[in-house]
Formats: C-alpha cells, sequence, structure tokens
C-alpha cells in the first residue's frame, strides 16, 4: 500500500525537498526557492496550485523564523545567566529561571512540529456526531464542539461551521467545521475517535451520574491540486442522494434540494453536506470530506492503528471504544487512554486547553514509529 507521505504531490511544489523541520538552511532554501517560484508570470493562473504553494512558503517561513528566534533567546538567556552567575545577582538569576517554562514550551512544540510530514500541513474537516447516551450525548457533542472552536481561537485558526444540526431538547446531533491554520490537520488528527464524558446530569431530575459518549473525525481538506496514491473516488462506488437543507437559511431552506448526501459503499463511510445554497457546491464539499476520510484510513492502515470504530458510521460509540475520558464527578480529571496523559483541570481542558494531549500523542506516535524503524534495522 502506498504511503501518503511518500505520494502526496501538486503540480509544481516539491514538499520532499524540506529535509526536516529543523534544517534551517534548507528550510530558507525552500522559501527562497517558492518566493521566485512566486514571482513567475502565470504564476496566479492556476489558483489552487499557486495557493498551495504559498502555503508552503508561509509554514517553511514561520518555522525559519521560530527556530531563529527561539535560538537567540537561548543565546540571550545563556549570557545572562553567566552574567548573573559572576555579579552574584540573585534577581537577575531568578529572571532567567522564570523564562525557561515559557522557553520550554516554545521548544516543545518546535519538536512537535518536527514529527509532522508535509502531508499535515493542511487545513482540517473536524466532524463531531453523539453517540450513546441520548440528550446528554448530544449536549456533549456542543460541549466538545465549544472545546475546538475556543482551542482554534487560541492558536489564531479561522474556523467556519459548514454543517450543524440542532438536538431534539439540547445540544447538537452533528456538527462538521472547517479549520484553516498551519498544520491544522496535522494537530487535530490527534483527537480521532470516540470521547466519553461522566458527569451529574443536568437532565436527569434525580441528579444522577451518567456517561455520555460522542465521536470526533478529523480529515484533511485536499484540494484537486494534490494527488494521492491508494485514495480514490470511482463514481460506482458512491450512492448519491439529494434532499431538501434543514434548519436556518432564509426561503431557499426547504425549498430546493440541495443538500447532499454520499456514501461511499466499499467503506460504509457516510457524509452529509447542505450548508451551501447549491446543491453542486455541497456535492463539492462532501466530496471534499470523503476523500480526506479516505486518505484518513489510509494513513491509520499504514500505521497499524486505524480502527473502524473510531471513523465508520457503522461502529457503536459506546463503552470500550473511548480514546479520552472527561470525568467531572466525583472527581476531575481528563485521561487521554492511548497515552495515559492526565489532567485534572477539567475545566480548562474543556475551555480548548488541548496542546499537552495532542503533544503526548504525537510525540509519543513518533518513539513508536522510531522503535519500530530501529527494530526493523536490528533484524
Amino acid at each position: 500500500m502506498a504511503n501518503p507521505a511518500t505520494s502526496w504531490s501538486t503540480s509544481h511544489s516539491d514538499s520532499s525537498r524540506w529535509g526536516g523541520i529543523f534544517d534551517v538552511e534548507g528550510l530558507q532554501h525552500t522559501v527562497d526557492r517558492l518566493t521566485h517560484e512566486s514571482l513567475r508570470d502565470g504564476f496566479w493562473n492556476n489558483q489552487e496550485v499557486a495557493q498551495r504553494i504559498m502555503k508552503e512558503r508561509s509554514a517553511a517561513e514561520q518555522t525559519v523564523t521560530s527556530f531563529t528566534k527561539l535560538r537567540t533567546e537561548v543565546s540571550d538567556l545563556k549570557d545572562l545567566l553567566e552574567l548573573a552567575a559572576s555579579e552574584g545577582d540573585e534577581d537577575m538569576a531568578a529572571e532567567v529561571a522564570g523564562s525557561l517554562e515559557g522557553l520550554e514550551a516554545r521548544t516543545r512544540a518546535l519538536e512537535v512540529q518536527r514529527m509532522l510530514g508535509p502531508e499535515d500541513n493542511e487545513d482540517a474537516i473536524l466532524m463531531i456526531n453523539p453517540g450513546a447516551g441520548g440528550v446528554d450525548a448530544q449536549d456533549w457533542a456542543e460541549m466538545l464542539l465549544r472545546m475546538y472552536l475556543r482551542w482554534c481561537d487560541k492558536h489564531g485558526m479561522k474556523t467556519t461551521i459548514t454543517s450543524r444540526q440542532a438536538g431534539d431538547e439540547a445540544g447538537i446531533k452533528e456538527a462538521h467545521v472547517h479549520i484553516a491554520g498551519p498544520y491544522a490537520y496535522g494537530y487535530l488528527r490527534a483527537e480521532n475517535g470516540v470521547h466519553r464524558l461522566i458527569r451529574i446530569s443536568p437532565f436527569d431530575s434525580n441528579a444522577r451520574r451518567h456517561t455520555a459518549f460522542a465521536s470526533v473525525r478529523v480529515v484533511p481538506d485536499l484540494d484537486n491540486s494534490i494527488t494521492l496514491d491508494g485514495v480514490e473516488l470511482r463514481d460506482e462506488d458512491l450512492e448519491i442522494d439529494t434532499m431538501r437543507s434543514g434548519g436556518a437559511g432564509g426561503q431557499h431552506v426547504n425549498r430546493t434540494e440541495s443538500a447532499v448526501r454520499i456514501k461511499h459503499v466499499p467503506t460504509g463511510f457516510v457524509v452529509r453536506c447542505e450548508s451551501e445554497r447549491s446543491q453542486h457546491q455541497n456535492k463539492d464539499h462532501a466530496l471534499k470530506m470523503l476523500r480526506g476520510m479516505l486518505f484518513e484510513k489510509l494513513r491509520r492502515d499504514q500505521e497499524a492503528a486505524f480502527e473502524e470504530a473510531f471513523m465508520g458510521d457503522r461502529a457503536d460509540i459506546a463503552f470500550g471504544s473511548q480514546v479520552r475520558s472527561y470525568t467531572l464527578q466525583p472527581y476531575t480529571m481528563v485521561k487521554d487512554e492511548r497515552t495515559d496523559h492526565k489532567d485534572a483541570n477539567a475545566a480548562a481542558v474543556l475551555d480548548g486547553d488541548l496542546d499537552t494531549f495532542i503533544e503526548t500523542y504525537l510525540l509519543s506516535n513518533a518513539d513508536k514509529r522510531r522503535a519500530k524503524e530501529n527494530a526493523k534495522k536490528a533484524d
């Protein structure tokens, strides 16, 4: 089976030349090369390819700037520490020590980014669906939606809710969000899976503790300038239905069959889009989501970590399948079942403080891949 990373290609840009995220000289060469290419006559004739090249250039430039700034800061702190030691200045030494926590966090962020490949630098499509738990699950799905919107806002990512179906009593039955920003897919793919909530239900008159589940699916937003070996949408594999849109939208809603539902028969994946006024636009958006789901499946198959329960509509979103548990009663604790990473400040996590969970997962996956590669070499 083809490796998604090695088969990722565009008409002009060659991401394989990155040479590693900390190869600053190589990254600067990439910035210069893509800048020169963007100045060529006719560069903007193909908007999709041009935007992809500029996106790659921006990512490379941002990494060069961050690394250079970090290296300068380390050098400055080293000089200050030596000065404080030579003069016996305890206040200056304390000031340097106080700067180390932020420095460590930025260094860790660059280390995590080093684990991401060119295929991770894509916008993301986030899909949230409630599972077992009734109205509590629908409310939980809306809580997750808020959590991810807050995380995106903290990281300067642009979010567009492309589909949202309100729950019967509270919460949501479904939500799709387009997320635009550097490495949006690379970071948020760590969130794929079933999320479990344990709390005193606000919908239970007897104030009993309830457990609710919701699934989170994150796939890359792939434009037509990308070709992927092993990811193919054939017309004969698709069941396409049209229907009237529901929800807010003025006179257009419920008068034309603009909503589109597509089922990919071989995998059972189902996508639905009704956010656009045009049936053609909704179909294009639904095909993008489906193509992203197939890429994510291919990737997880490659990593021997893909589980159908996290991506297919046929799976149960219930006990035994969760990747993360959020306990609010009788104590507060958020635990990632894949890495055992924990955070007792559940309120902060639900307010979008997800960085340590994302970083731990990505670093853990990188360690597993490295160990597997070393084992192969030893054989």
